[in-house]
């Protein structure tokens, strides 16, 4: 088994909006099954969905919600795809 680490670089907002997507879809573990159903990738979702939850504070504050939002709107804006909903 390979074992050398791959570094992922992500903007905060990238991952803020990952990590929300990442808690939802686990949460729910047949939404996981239906979205990823080989379960082998699942190790790599698990280890990019623990580091996301401890290294992001905005995940325990009270406007949660709508950092990620703010977030959100912002990437689809950088994207060209940010059309006012």
């Amino acid at each position: 088994m390979d074992e050398d680490s791959v570094l992922i670089k992500l903007t905060r907002d990238q991952a803020l909006v990952l990590s929300d997507w990442l808690y939802e879809v686990m949460m729910r573990s047949d939404k996981l099954d239906a979205i990823v159903p080989d379960r082998a990738v699942w190790s790599g979702i698990y280890a990019i969905s623990g580091p996301l939850e401890t290294t992001l504070p905005e995940v325990f504050m009270p406007d949660y919600i709508g950092r990620v939002d703010a977030a959100r709107q912002r990437l689809l804006d950088a994207m060209g795809d940010g059309e006012a909903e």
